[in-house]
């Protein structure tokens, strides 16, 4: 163990370890003091903090998406600098990349790769709707917790990278990305939020399919394919793909941004429809289009003989020329009556799979619109509004945050459009902690979303550890994030007890002592947060107010508890699962399917890791479960040969 005291940034921010190198950033394991939660900090490395045009950019998307608070969004608390670094303060995600789940197991099942797209779309519509477009979908940007939720990360860094002078060949923004880029990123036009999406279709093949459509010796090759070359239908790499679902990843991959989805909203709604088993839009336009180009060829065919018929007669005897003009009209007649049916068939299929009440109408875009504007317009439009309102720190109250459908989407009149508006910035009342002790009143300013300074005060007449007064003042309207300050009171002759959470032992037993108290020999405990050999408590907690002199017992971490993984292999998925959770274990179930028939359906495959190894309490074990192939039914045709002798 090192004595070496933790790097600590603007006083807040203490650095524990590394999580990840790339090559414009270092992640770093960090704890927020001031919170007492961990965090990751993610630090620019020296080449780029040296260039004021970038840093500048990477200030403005890193406060534009701090902005983004969405279930789907790796938040962003904040940003400073320091020394000559800067960096961003995000949320902690203790989980894989989904590039590294790919890299570990290789294809996904559809469905769950539809739910990651889900939720990925999810996040980069919130972000869509704020005017923030990501620039840099790739599974290495999408985290997964624990329990298998969808984080899209990184939305700053890729904003920043992008500027009016960026080039294909540009050290550091294309390497590593260029698999993922849309056509017009690739010929470095501008983008709107469809680019995204096209990236997002990028991922989707590769969840479903183990690799990306493209592939190139570098990555000006590849993206010249994402300009010029078809993707190879994923149905061809693995052929148990479900059709609605290779269609929503075709349309995501069109080559012209209004072939696409008009919105990830429009996407998640899609790819929703799938999941649920119904008949995805993706999937309807392809039919249409199939039919469309279905009739144009059944016509041209049925026309093509005609013409080759008459050429192919031969001169007839003078007395059989009545008889070839009288067949000459009724051959038009049957081409002219089978066109006019090939026609009606086609009207009649476009009427089948569109038929419902009430006709066709566009749905005008709304997004920035007043409530009662968008009402208006919908209103006018034959169209019914569903209005619900939420808090946003960036769009004013009463503007149009989002909407469902999406502008220019096709739907029937009288359909409900739903539209979320803004109430404006986030306020709470203030409550009154003033007479509570330290830890009950920062208890309930951070349960209604506010920051607490704690700024100590002596004073003889209030009991040590009780907040005197606060600023703002009780009961007034505040922002919530913003930060509230308590005087707390520090007895008479006490000092208070220095915040060594965190801290390694050595410079928490020395803090300790600096401030005139006594340790006693630290007590071990396993801890899932903080490091092995740094202070997980102590008693009395930091910023109490005690005698001097006083014996301080410390708590010091082991490190998480470590469980052994069972050998469930062979098991049946039911009792497996048991058998991991019940030694602290989660359960991640990867479906491989099987023929039909084979013993290791419904049973344990592989699992990872492997049985007898020591892990984390509560990491999870990923088990590989057979899945019976659907039984396939071969009909065997027998045709009869019939030959006619003529004597």
């Amino acid at each position: 163990m090192s004595d070496q005291p933790p790097r600590v940034l603007n006083d807040r921010y203490e650095i524990h370890r590394r999580l990840a190198r790339g090559g414009m950033a270092q992640v770093y394991l960090a704890r927020d003091r001031s919170l007492d939660r961990p965090v990751a900090v993610k630090e620019l490395v020296p080449e780029f903090a040296v260039d004021p045009s970038f840093v500048e950019r990477f200030r403005r998307e890193a406060q534009a998406a701090a902005g983004l608070s969405n279930a789907n969004i790796v938040g962003v608390f904040d940003w400073g600098e320091q020394d000559g670094t800067y960096f961003i303060v995000m949320e902690y995600v203790d989980g894989p990349s989904l590039a590294q789940v790919l890299r570990a197991d290789g294809p996904l099942h559809p469905n769950r790769a539809a739910e990651i797209a889900s939720e990925v779309a999810g996040g980069l519509g919130f972000a869509h709707s704020r005017g923030v477009v990501h620039r840099d979908v790739k599974p290495g940007n999408v985290l997964l917790t624990k329990s298998g939720q969808a984080k899209v990360t990184d939305f700053g860094i890729a904003r920043a990278l992008s500027s009016a002078d960026d080039d294909l060949t540009q050290a550091g923004s294309v390497m590593g990305t260029a698999t993922y880029f849309s056509p017009e990123q690739a010929q470095g036009l501008s983008v709107d939020p469809r680019s995204d999406l096209y990236s997002l279709g990028v991922v989707l093949y590769e969840m479903v399919t183990g690799r990306p459509p493209f592939a190139g010796d570098t990555p000006l090759a590849i993206a010249y394919k994402h300009v010029q070359d078809q993707p190879p239908s994923p149905s061809t790499l693995m052929p148990t793909l479900p059709p609605g679902l290779e269609a929503i990843i075709m349309k995501l991959l069109q080559k012209k941004p209004d072939d696409r989805y008009a919105s990830a909203e429009d996407l998640r709604m899609d790819l929703g429809r799938f999941l649920a088993g119904e008949q995805t839009i993706a999937e309807r336009d392809a039919a249409l289009a199939a039919a469309a180009l279905g009739g144009a060829a059944a016509m041209a065919t049925t026309m093509q003989p005609a013409t080759t018929v008459g050429a192919a007669v031969p001169a007839a005897e003078p007395e059989d020329d009545q008889e070839e003009e009288e067949k000459k009209p009724k051959t038009a007649l049957f081409i002219g009556i089978l066109v006019v049916l090939l026609l009606a068939l086609g009207g009649l299929l476009f009427w089948f799979v569109n038929s419902s009440s009430g006709a066709d109408v566009a749905v005008p875009s709304l997004i920035g619109l007043t409530r009662a504007e968008a009402e208006t317009q919908l209103k006018d439009a034959d169209l019914v509004p569903k209005v619900t309102t939420e808090p946003s720190a960036t769009i004013a109250a009463d503007l149009v945050i989002s909407q469902d459908p999406g502008k220019d989407v096709t739907v029937k009149s009288g359909s409900t459009v739903k539209l979320v508006v803004s109430s404006g910035i986030e306020t709470v009342e203030l409550p009154d902690v003033t007479g509570l002790a330290q830890a009950e009143a920062e208890k309930q300013l951070i349960a209604k979303g506010l920051l607490v300074k704690i700024t100590p005060q002596e004073s003889a007449d209030i009991a040590s550890g009780t907040v005197i007064s606060q600023n703002p003042a009780a009961l007034v309207p505040v922002a919530v994030g913003s930060v509230v300050e308590l005087f707390v009171s520090k007895g008479v002759g006490e000092e208070l007890v220095p915040d060594v959470v965190g801290q390694p032992l050595a410079q928490a037993q020395a803090a300790i002592q600096a401030a005139g108290f006594r340790f006693a020999n630290p007590t071990q405990a396993a801890s899932a947060t903080v490091p092995n050999g740094s202070v997980i408590s102590t008693d009395p907690a930091g910023g109490a107010s005690v005698a001097a002199n006083t014996l301080i017992r410390i708590v010091v971490s082991t490190g998480p508890e470590q469980v052994k993984v069972p050998t469930v292999v062979g098991q049946n998925e039911a009792d497996a699962t048991t058998t991991i959770k019940f030694v602290g274990l989660s359960v991640r179930v990867v479906p491989q399917t099987v023929p039909a028939g084979d013993p290791n359906a419904g049973r344990v495959i592989s699992q990872d890791p492997a049985g007898g190894k020591m892990e984390d309490k509560g990491s999870a074990v990923t088990i590989t479960v057979g899945v019976a192939a659907a039984a396939t039914t071969t009909t065997t045709s027998t045709t009869v040969a019939t030959t006619t002798t003529t004597p």
